[in-house]
């Protein structure tokens, strides 16, 4: 599996694929109780939280597929460019399935 990363001064090369899953496993869990949340809103404020759970339910999609990516030893690799992700990146967003530049280029 390779979950290698460039490494500066001090930190770390590489995300484990526990410490992977477990990173995804807390976003998907923090994505649910937002949609349970959302569902127990009143329907004044239904356009609002329509919107959320649309953007929520793409962020679950996006987990699902990382944690796919964990089983098939292609996760913290680039989608576009086949780079390393850094590890900083995965830690804040460990869904992402590109690096920074490439998730430039895509936007």
């Amino acid at each position: 599996m390779s979950l290698d990363t460039h490494q500066s001064e001090g930190r770390r090369e590489r995300l484990t694929p526990h410490e992977a899953v477990q990173r995804l496993e807390h976003e998907r869990a923090s994505r649910l109780t937002q949609l349970r949340a959302i569902g127990e809103a009143g329907a004044a404020e239904e356009q609002v939280m329509s919107t959320q759970k649309d953007t929520i339910r793409r962020v679950l999609a996006q987990v699902e597929a990382a944690l796919a990516r964990v089983e098939d030893g292609s996760y913290g690799v680039c989608q576009d460019c086949a780079k390393p992700i850094p590890v900083e990146r995965l830690e804040i967003l460990p869904y992402t399935p590109f690096c920074v530049p490439c998730q430039r280029n895509t936007a």
